[in-house]
């Protein structure tokens, strides 16, 4: 049915990090930079959902340059993911090995930093079932590109050589990206999005990743082939 089947990284093929991680990680980044004691508020700001005026409103209060700034937030944000991923704190989800029964090539595009989107994908052996895999860039022109721009989705799809596709996701933005991109989506209703009410309307609402096998077709599977 479908010529690649893309999905999300965080909160689809891993839990996602916990907020306090990701301020502590923001913190970090200030810190490392001159500012001790900066507002827990422009923490917060930086710590998720950056764009890129509120990052140089930011940088302007504190005397930071832009660039350094973002590239060393980024830098901590991402160590901070893959040492959850090493200690355990941030875990496949136990339906990942669906993925190896899915009649399409795989990719995974995620808002995430691609240091993180490799790391973490290769610590838990994942990596070989996906064609390509892309994160932001340390740049501050990603942050133009995270979804629900189709910027990264339209790049694999075009590795990939893709003219029909379908993303998964767990946020409103990757169906947003989904549309923009011209694909269907799925948006997957994890313990975290039981009760999220969604503005637009997904192609297909899934419980796990299993139900991808129905609505993308079943691959052989070598009997022997290990698991994910």
């Amino acid at each position: 049915m479908y010529d690649a089947v893309v999905l999300d990284k965080d909160g689809v093929i891993v839990g996602r990090t916990p907020f306090d991680t990701l301020r502590e990680a923001a913190w970090d980044a200030f810190v490392s930079l001159g500012v001790e004691d900066p507002d827990l508020a422009h923490v917060d700001d930086i710590a998720v959902g950056v764009d890129p005026a509120t990052l140089t409103d930011i940088c302007e209060r504190y005397g930071l340059d832009p660039v350094e700034f973002w590239r060393v937030r980024d830098e901590t944000a991402a160590a901070a993911q893959v040492d959850a991923a090493r200690s355990g704190r941030k875990t496949p989800y136990d339906d990942v090995d669906a993925l190896r029964y899915l009649d399409a090539p795989l990719g995974v595009v995620s808002s995430n930093q691609q240091a993180t989107v490799d790391a973490v994908l290769d610590h838990f052996g994942l990596s070989g079932r996906f064609e390509v895999a892309y994160g932001r860039e340390p740049s501050i022109a990603s942050l133009s590109r995270k979804k629900p721009s189709p910027y990264y989705i339209e790049r694999a799809l075009e590795d990939i050589g893709a003219d029909t596709a379908i993303f998964v996701g767990d946020n409103e933005s990757d169906i947003q990206a989904a549309d923009n991109a011209g694909i269907d989506s799925a948006f997957v209703r994890r313990p975290h999005r039981r009760s999220t009410d969604l503005s637009c309307q997904p192609t297909y609402e899934i419980d796990d990743l299993h139900d991808l096998v129905s609505i993308c077709g079943r691959a052989p599977v070598d009997a022997d082939e290990d698991s994910i």
